[in-house]
């Protein structure tokens, strides 16, 4: 039997469409049902890659833990990475296709990628109970309905009944519903079957006279209200929530303030999330306009232009702070392309990333590294080869993944930092990234090493004594995986309590 079918479409961009979908993805497992996300389109410099290799949206990955499945490129069979100004890098079924246009890709791509997304959809539902859809910005968005693949003409693929979510935080959610309804065509306007008012802060009761009016001027059911909250552990897909992120520096002077750089193309930075988790960590982002100041630890994130981001540095001053804080032993780490960036020079003679061919790096280890068009993406288990305060010490197994475009070649005055020895489960042995001789500046290309609760602890350890903090009864290890899935039972349980999930299951026919 193919699996029954619910669609959540927003009013516009960032309406908390992935969360619910999540949410949604946890009720239903939790009821007892095999239960999949969908999303055929999504952009989002945030990417996972799966146990085979494939490239795929954090969101999706969300809402795959959120159901209780391993995470697949079905879910996400078109990923776009934006590149620059109105291009992205489009990657298809997990695999990297080429770098398109804004105007390219839906003039001339999106509508050859249908197939794909009806396949893939069809794989899911003749494997699971309920499949989550998800949609993307908004479906009244009339210049791009000709070309969609990603919201009604899914809807309509599916047979599923759209719930319409409205951000009220933002302001003007009810004429964004009753607008939103007025664009769509009269079948896809039939198709909405529920309103979610999203994000809503003060006291409910005070809002029954607007659900009337909506209920009255669409003729569709408010299904409910769910609250604002910002205090569960559920990732983010998009760095358009940095901007809510921390920027001070630390007034609290027991606990270890970490200075992660902020791109302009940042990728992954999930990668972060369990440090800012840590309760005796500051963890803040800065970027041109914020004072590096004198952190207990630098961290250089990864990027979707390395290049591009590194001239970012350079001529925002942060470039010369950075080595400025190292050479004083200020320890700094850099992830995927953060760790190319410590090294000598960085060159891309095919264009890959860039249109700047050279560029020296910041010089803080004895390394080169060379683009390639070819990607590299895995899963990957690994332990630790480098010595001194910060990797020495520490003996046990790492999980991560990587994904990145670039070789890197050490010079003679530098070593491994890691050593590869599983990749997409296959046994290998292979350097990876580098430390300096005084093991206070290393990278890896490693994304998700910092998930690795044992590995986190000793490093903030390590931080600690150089900072003259005390490290005794800081032994406490916080499982990543177990405040994610109490997370995902704490939005669950509220969206259980704000929605009517009696009348969705009737949507769906269950």
């Amino acid at each position: 039997m193919s699996a029954r079918t619910i669609m959540v479409q927003g009013t516009a961009s960032h309406a908390g469409k992935s969360v619910l979908t999540a949410a949604l993805c946890r009720i239903f497992y939790q009821d007892g049902y095999r239960v999949a996300p969908f999303k055929s389109q999504n952009m989002a410099l945030n990417s996972f890659v799966t146990a085979d290799g494939g490239e795929m949206g954090r969101a999706q990955v969300v809402q795959a833990e959120a159901a209780g499945v391993p995470p697949s490129v079905d879910m996400n069979p078109v990923l776009l990475k934006p590149t620059g100004n109105a291009s992205s890098q489009v990657v298809v079924l997990g695999r990297p296709l080429n770098n398109y246009t804004a105007w390219d890709y839906h003039q001339e791509l999106a509508g050859k990628l249908w197939g794909e997304v009806t396949a893939a959809l069809g794989r899911l539902r003749g494997s699971f109970d309920i499949v989550v859809i998800e949609g993307a910005g908004s479906p009244a968005e009339v210049n791009l309905q000709d070309t969609d693949i990603v919201n009604m003409r899914v809807a309509r693929q599916a047979g599923a009944p759209v719930l319409l979510v409205a951000d009220i935080d933002r302001g003007g959610a009810l004429a964004a519903v009753v607008g939103t309804l007025a664009l769509l065509s009269p079948g896809d306007r039939s198709r909405v079957k529920g309103i979610i008012i999203n994000k809503f802060r003060g006291d409910v009761s005070l809002f029954q006279p607007a659900i009337r009016f909506l209920e009255q001027k669409t003729g569709v059911p408010v299904c409910g209200v769910v609250p604002y909250f910002n205090d569960l552990y559920i990732q983010d897909e998009d760095s358009v929530v940095m901007e809510k992120k921390n920027y001070r520096a630390a007034d609290n002077s027991g606990k270890v303030e970490i200075a992660v750089l902020r791109l302009p193309r940042i990728s992954n930075f999930t990668d972060f999330d369990p440090l800012e988790s840590e309760a005796d960590v500051h963890l803040r982002y800065v970027g041109r306009d914020n004072i590096l100041g004198q952190p207990d630890l630098v961290i250089i994130p990864g990027s979707k232009n390395t290049i591009e981001d590194l001239l970012y540095l350079k001529q925002s001053g942060l470039a010369g702070a950075i080595v400025r804080l190292a050479r004083r032993g200020v320890p700094v780490i850099g992830i995927c392309g953060g760790f190319q960036m410590l090294g000598q020079e960085l060159k891309d003679p095919e264009k890959t990333e860039s249109s700047i061919e050279h560029i020296l790096g910041l010089g803080l280890l004895d390394m080169q590294t060379v683009f390639a068009k070819e990607k590299v993406t895995s899963q990957v288990k690994a332990v630790v080869v480098g010595d001194g305060a910060f990797l020495g010490g520490y003996g046990g197994p790492l999980t991560g993944y990587e994904i990145h475009m670039g070789r890197t070649e050490l010079g003679t005055g530098a070593r491994p930092a890691f050593i590869i020895n599983t990749r997409s489960g296959r046994q290998v042995h292979v350097p990876d990234g580098a430390q300096s001789n005084e093991g206070t500046v290393w990278g890896t290309y490693i994304h998700g090493i910092f998930d690795n609760d044992a590995f986190r602890r000793q490093m903030i350890n390590v931080l600690r004594k150089n900072k003259g903090l005390d490290t005794e009864g800081q032994a406490v290890i916080i499982s990543t995986e177990q405040k994610k899935q109490a997370g995902y039972d704490r939005l669950a349980g509220l969206v259980r309590q704000s929605l009517d999930i009696q009348l969705i299951y009737r949507l769906m026919g269950l």
